[in-house]
């Protein structure tokens, strides 16, 4: 008799088990986010002469073992819509990054996207490797706040513009896979 039960509750465990992961798999479908975002992120290094136009500072210094490693950057990084470094601002991106790699360039970056804005209001985390010979990078977006509580995703990073040392200019692709608002 209690074989019988045992078996009874694992078949009621595995039937469970399976709707739950249906139901999550059909949720998260990589070709129809539930909500994206293609905005362009502007980090203008502070070289020691400009103090007002800088939006990220080195913290520590790169080593001599070559590729930056070590070098250590918080920012606080204007967001816009369109590639243009003097469109109005949708929101800020603040965090760091550091290079970790000794035989290419290589950065990890954990950062908040800010919004306060007519369309958006909230927060989306983002971190992740960032290896930057490749020309598609993807990082994982790992919550948020307001208009993305909770949400998780990608954001496909992709150089859109590089003027030595000081200027990036990075597109990223946000698509969110889990939202809640």
């Amino acid at each position: 008799m209690m074989n019988l039960i045992n078996r009874f509750c694992l078949a009621i465990l595995f039937i469970l088990l399976s709707c739950s992961l249906s139901t999550c798999a059909s949720k998260l479908n990589p070709d129809k986010p539930c909500k994206r975002l293609v905005l362009y992120y502007h980090d203008i290094l502070f070289n020691g002469t400009d103090l007002s136009n800088a939006t990220s500072a080195k913290i520590t210094n790169d080593t001599a073992l070559g590729f930056h490693f070590g070098m250590m950057v918080v920012f606080d990084d204007p967001l816009t819509k369109d590639n243009r470094l003097l469109s109005p601002p949708v929101g800020r991106a603040q965090g760091f990054y550091f290079y970790d790699r000794k035989t290419t360039y290589n950065a990890w970056f954990a950062y908040t996207l800010i919004f306060n804005s007519s369309d958006y209001k909230g927060t989306l985390n983002i971190m992740g490797a960032d290896p930057l010979p490749e020309k598609t990078r993807d990082l994982s977006v790992v919550g948020g706040t307001g208009d993305f509580f909770m949400a998780r995703g990608i954001a496909t990073f992709k150089t859109d513009d590089f003027q030595g040392d000081y200027y990036f200019r990075l597109k990223m692709d946000i698509k969110l896979y889990e939202c809640y608002k």
